[in-house]
C-alpha cells in the first residue's frame, strides 16, 4: 500500500512541475500561448492550467498526508534515544574481543625521540 501511494505522489510531483512550468509568467518563461489574438485567450488557458494545478497540488497534499499516516503506524513509538545502549552497558557482540593473531597491539608504536628534548636552561 504504502509502495503505492508513493508512486502516485510521484507522479503527481512531476506532474505539478510539469504544469506549473507550462503556465505563463510575467517574464513570458515557458508559457504556452501569447500575446495576440486567436482561438484560445491566455487568460482562459491560465485559468484551465491554474485549476489543473489546483488539483493536482490538493492531490499531492493529499498523498503526503497519507504517507505520513501510513509511516506513523509503522513507527514503534519508541524514541531514538530509547533505542540506545546506556553509557555503561557493553553489547553483546563487544563482550569477546578476539585476540590479534600475532599477540600484538592496535596501538601504533610510540614515536622514538633522538634524546633529551627538553629546552636547556642557558
Amino acid at each position: 500500500m504504502e509502495n503505492v501511494v508513493l508512486i502516485i505522489h510521484l507522479f503527481l510531483a512531476l506532474a505539478l512541475i510539469g504544469v506549473v512550468l507550462l503556465q505563463k509568467s510575467e517574464g513570458g518563461g515557458l508559457g504556452m500561448g501569447g500575446g495576440g489574438g486567436g482561438a484560445m485567450s491566455g487568460r482562459a488557458a491560465a485559468t484551465a492550467l491554474g485549476k489543473v494545478t489546483w488539483i493536482l497540488a490538493a492531490a499531492f497534499i493529499g498523498t503526503s498526508i497519507a504517507l505520513t499516516i501510513i509511516a506513523a503506524d509503522k513507527s514503534t513509538g519508541a524514541s531514538v534515544l530509547d533505542r540506545l545502549a546506556p553509557t555503561g552497558a557493553v553489547p553483546q557482540e563487544m563482550e569477546e574481543v578476539p585476540a590479534l593473531p600475532d599477540g600484538g597491539s592496535l596501538l601504533p608504536p610510540a614515536p622514538s625521540t633522538g634524546g633529551d628534548l627538553t629546552p636547556s636552561a642557558d
